[in-house]
C-alpha cells in the first residue's frame, strides 16, 4: 500500500476526500506501525515514514473511510522510568473519532505477564482483542443549526443518561431504545419541553470501557466514567453498528435537540482512563507514551499518582494530555455543536506539582481559548486526593457543582438540625463562595440528587444506601441522604408516611427551583423514579437505573412540571446578579427580606438558633436589578416563600403591609393548600402543616 510523508498535523486520521493523513505524538518511540484491518480481521502494517519533533506521521491515498486501524509503538520497556511500550499490543489512537469493538479481556491486553507485573513485557499478541480505531468522513449537514444560546441565569439543567432515559419509554421504537437518536424521538421532545428544562447533560458519551471485575460479575460500566476515546461518541448508543453512522446519529441529536431549543452539555472525563494502574491494561496511552501520558510517582515510576479513586491520573503539567484534552473539547464545539460541558473531579485537572492551583496551564488555555471560552464551563470542583475539595475556588467563568448547597438543603428538610445561616446564603446564590472574585449566582449548579447517590424518591425513603447487587457487600457509595423517615425505610402502605415522603420530594424540588443559581434536574426524580435504595448504580445497566416509564407518578410529575414553568415565568427567581439589600433605584425598599413565622423580621439569634425550622422569603419583583436588551428594567411580582421543616403546624403571621397588601398562594407542597384560593392579608396567620413550602404571590400592577 502506497503511504507518503503526510503531515504532522491535525494528530489522527484525517480525510480530506482522496486519502487519510495519519499522526501521532510519542516522545519515546523509536518507530510506529500504522495497523490496518480489513473486514476479516486481517492486519497489514505500515511503519509511519516521517517524524515531526515527536509526531510519527504519513498519508496512506487508498484509505477512506471505514478503515479500521491501530498503532504498534517500538520502544522502551523500563519501567523504572515509567516506560511502557510493548508492540505486542494494539493501541487505540487517542484521537480516533470513532472506535468499534469491546476490549476482550485476557492475559492478552496486558503489558505484563500475570503474577509479575514488574518483570519481562508479555508477548502476547493483543490485537484479535482489542477495539479497532475507524477512520471517518467528517462531513455532515448542518445547515439550519443554531446554538440555542440560553443566558446561564435562565438555563435549567436536567442531568440523563443516554440509554437510561430512552431505553423504556413505549413510545419509543424498540431500534431506537438506548440510543442517541432515541432522545429525538417526539415522546422524548415533549417530555423535556413540558417540564420546561433548557440543556441536557448527558453522562460520559465519550468512548468507554467495561471493567473486566464488572463483567465478570455480569455487570457492566453503565454510567461510562471510564474513558478510552476523548474524540469518539460511544458505540453502544447509536442505532447503527457502523461506525460512520454512531458520529453522524450523535450529530443529528444535537440538531435536532437545538432545534426544539434544547442544549447539550456533556459530562466529560479528563482526569483519567480506562487503563487503570500498574495492573491495568495496555490499551492506548500507556503504551504509546505513559511517562508523558499520565502522573507517576516521583521516586518510583513503576507506580501512578490516583487523584481520581481509579487507579491513575492524567499529567496535566505536560503539553500533549492538555493538548489532547483541547483538542478534544474544540472538536466537540466544532464539529459536534455542543454547548459545553461537566468536567467530572475537575480539581484533578488543576493540580500544579500537587495542590490544586488556579492558575495552572489548564485553566490559562481553557480561559484565552476563543472558541472552548465561549461555551458553558462547569466542573465538579474536588477530587479523592488531599485537597482536593474546591468548592468555589474555580476562576470567573465557570459554574461549579454547589456541594454545600445540597448538603445544606438535604439537611434543612431532611431533619439535621442546624443554624440556618448558611442556608441563606445557599438559597440566595452563594454570595459567600462566588462573589468576591467577581462571579454571579449562576456559578452556583444547585442540586439536591445527582447521579452518584439516591434518587430524590430514595432520598426520603431510605436510611441506609442498598447496594449488595453491586457485588461489593455494600461497602461501596456513601451514606449520604442524611435521612429521616419515622424509622420507615423502602416501600411502605402507610398512606401518611408515604403522603409525608411525597411532600418532602415536593420541598426540596421547591426549594431548588426557587432558589438563585442555576438548577439541575436528575432524570427521572420528576417521575418519582427508584433505585430501590441503591445510590452507587454505576454497574447496573439493566431497570434498576432506566428510567420507569411505566410507573410515573402523574401528580407529582404535574407538580414538577408547574414548579418549573413557574421559575421560568419570574425572572425573581433567576437574577442576574446577587441581592445587595436595596433596589435598583437606591429606595429603602430591599430586593430580599427574611422573616421568622411571628411575622417579625429575623435576627441574628433567629439565624443561629438550630430550633428556629420555620423562615419566610421575601423576593421584590421590583428589585431585579438588571435591564432587558431593549434597556428596560426587568420587574416582576412580589413572593414570599415560606420554608417550614418542624414536625408540627406552625402559624406563620403574614408581614406587615409594607410589604403588600394582600397574598395568594401560588404553589404549596401540601395538597390542601396548593392552589388555594384565599387571600392572606397582613397580620392574618397562615397554618403551614408540617414539613411544607408555601409560596405566595402578590401579583405587581405594571
Amino acid at each position: 500500500m502506497r503511504v507518503w510523508p503526510g503531515r504532522p498535523t491535525p494528530l489522527g486520521a484525517s480525510y480530506d476526500g482522496f486519502g487519510t493523513n495519519f499522526a501521532i505524538y510519542t516522545g519515546v518511540a523509536s518507530r510506529v506501525e500504522l495497523c490496518l484491518f480489513d473486514a476479516s480481521g486481517q492486519e497489514t502494517r505500515i511503519e509511519l515514514p516521517e517524524r515531526h519533533g515527536y509526531v510519527w506521521h504519513g498519508y496512506l491515498p487508498d484509505v477512506r473511510p471505514g478503515q479500521h486501524y491501530g498503532y504498534r509503538v517500538h520502544g522502551p520497556y523500563d519501567l523504572s522510568s515509567g516506560m511502557r511500550c510493548n508492540p505486542q499490543k494494539l493501541l487505540i489512537d487517542p484521537y480516533a473519532k470513532a472506535i468499534a469493538g469491546r476490549v476482550k479481556w485476557g492475559q492478552e491486553v496486558f503489558g505484563y505477564t500475570f503474577g509479575d507485573p514488574f518483570g519481562p513485557p508479555n508477548a502476547l499478541d493483543s490485537a484479535a482483542h482489542m477495539p479497532k480505531s475507524v477512520v471517518i468522513d467528517p462531513y455532515f449537514d448542518w445547515s439550519g443549526d443554531v446554538n440555542p444560546q440560553i443566558p446561564l441565569h435562565e438555563t435549567v439543567i436536567y442531568e440523563a443518561h443516554v440509554k437510561g432515559l430512552t431505553m423504556q419509554h413505549p413510545a419509543l421504537p424498540e431500534e431506537m431504545r438506548g440510543t442517541y437518536l432515541g432522545l429525538t424521538h417526539p415522546a422524548i421532545l415533549e417530555h423535556l419541553a413540558k417540564l420546561g428544562v433548557t440543556a441536557i447533560e448527558l453522562m460520559p458519551v465519550h468512548h468507554f470501557v467495561h471493567d473486566q471485575h464488572l463483567l465478570d460479575q455480569g455487570l457492566r460500566n453503565y454510567w461510562g466514567y471510564n474513558s478510552i476515546g476523548y474524540l469518539a461518541p460511544h458505540d453502544e448508543y447509536a442505532r447503527s453498528p457502523r461506525s460512520q453512522d454512531v458520529v453522524n446519529e450523535f450529530k443529528q441529536m444535537v440538531k435536532v435537540l437545538h432545534r426544539v431549543g434544547i442544549e447539550v452539555i456533556l459530562d466529560v472525563v479528563y482526569n483519567h482512563t480506562a487503563e487503570g494502574n500498574h495492573l491495568g491494561p495496555t490499551l492506548s496511552l500507556k503504551g504509546i507514551d505513559n511517562a508523558h501520558y499520565y502522573r507517576l510517582v516521583h521516586d518510583d515510576r513503576r507506580y501512578y499518582f490516583d487523584y481520581t479513586g481509579t487507579g491513575n491520573t492524567l499529567n496535566m503539567r505536560h503539553p500533549y494530555p492538555l493538548r489532547l484534552m483541547m483538542d478534544s473539547l474544540r472538536y466537540w464545539i466544532l464539529e459536534m455543536h455542543v454547548d459545553g460541558f461537566r468536567f467530572d473531579l475537575a480539581s484533578t485537572l488543576a493540580r500544579g506539582l500537587h495542590d490544586v492551583d488556579r492558575l495552572s496551564a489548564f485553566f490559562e488555555l481553557i480561559q484565552q481559548d476563543p472558541v472552548i471560552n465561549q461555551v458553558k464551563l462547569i466542573a465538579e470542583p474536588w477530587d479523592v486526593g488531599e485537597g482536593g475539595y474546591q468548592v468555589g475556588e474555580f476562576p470567573p467563568q465557570w459554574s461549579e457543582w454547589n456541594g454545600r448547597y445540597r448538603d445544606w438543603i438535604r439537611d434543612f428538610w431532611l431533619g439535621q438540625r442546624r443554624p440556618l445561616a448558611e442556608l441563606g446564603y445557599r438559597i440566595t446564590g452563594s454570595s459567600d463562595l462566588y462573589a468576591e472574585t467577581g462571579r454571579r449566582p449562576y456559578a452556583s449548579i444547585n442540586f439536591a440528587t445527582a447521579h452518584d447517590g439516591f434518587t430524590l424518591r430514595d432520598l426520603v425513603s431510605y436510611n441506609e444506601k442498598h447496594n449488595l447487587a453491586n457485588g461489593e457487600q455494600n461497602q461501596d457509595g456513601a451514606n449520604d441522604n442524611r435521612s429521616w423517615n419515622h424509622g420507615a425505610e423502602g416501600p411502605t402502605d402507610n398512606a401518611w408516611i408515604v403522603d409525608l415522603r411525597t411532600r418532602q420530594r415536593k420541598n426540596i424540588l421547591t426549594t431548588l427551583m426557587l432558589s438563585q443559581g442555576m438548577p439541575m434536574l436528575l432524570a427521572g426524580d420528576e417521575l418519582g423514579r427508584t433505585q430501590h435504595g441503591n445510590n452507587n448504580a454505576y454497574g447496573q445497566d439493566n431497570p434498576v437505573s432506566w428510567v420507569d416509564w411505566a410507573n410515573v407518578d402523574e401528580p407529582f410529575l404535574d407538580f414538577v412540571q408547574r414548579l418549573v414553568a413557574l421559575r421560568n415565568a419570574h425572572p425573581t427567581f433567576r437574577r442576574r446578579h446577587f441581592f445587595h439589600g436595596r433596589t435598583l433605584m437606591g429606595t429603602d425598599v430591599r430586593d430580599v427580606h427574611w422573616f421568622a413565622a411571628t411575622g417579625r423580621e429575623m435576627t441574628d439569634a433567629d439565624w443561629w438558633n438550630a430550633r428556629v425550622l420555620t423562615v419566610g422569603i421575601y423576593l421584590n419583583g421590583d428589585a431585579i436589578a438588571y435591564r432587558d436588551e431593549r434597556g428596560q428594567p426587568v420587574v416582576d411580582d412580589h413572593f414570599l416563600v415560606v420554608l417550614h421543616a418542624g414536625d408540627e403546624s406552625v402559624e406563620f403571621v403574614i408581614p406587615s403591609a409594607e410589604w403588600a397588601s394582600s397574598w395568594t398562594v401560588a404553589l404549596s407542597s401540601f395538597p390542601d393548600l396548593d392552589g388555594h384560593p384565599d387571600r392572606w392579608t397582613p397580620g392574618q396567620a397562615l397554618t403551614v402543616p408540617p414539613r411544607t413550602v408555601v409560596v405566595l404571590t402578590h401579583a405587581v400592577d405594571r
